[in-house]
């Protein structure tokens, strides 16, 4: 079984100095059928197939689209807290 992974990670430096990761979509590798649906609808661009992988961009802004069309279920916006 291949595991779930981030496709998205934004990392900040806060006012103290202290390191903050957000992670923004996480693909689930296991789930994912790699139809290209959410590449379709993708307003930025940000997702691309290659080679049956699906890759995600630094210009997501994880606006959700992609999971709400993704017939398995395989993405999931994770927003910062």
């Amino acid at each position: 079984m291949i595991p779930s992974s981030v496709c998205k990670v934004s990392v900040k430096i806060n006012e103290t100095g202290l390191l903050h990761i957000s992670r923004m979509l996480n693909v689930h590798r296991d789930i994912c059928g790699y139809c290209g649906c959410c590449v379709s609808v993708c307003p930025e661009g940000a997702l691309e197939l290659i080679d049956a992988y699906l890759s995600v961009e630094e210009n997501c802004t994880s606006c959700g689209i992609c999971a709400k069309v993704c017939p398995l279920g395989a993405l999931e916006v994770v927003h910062e807290k």
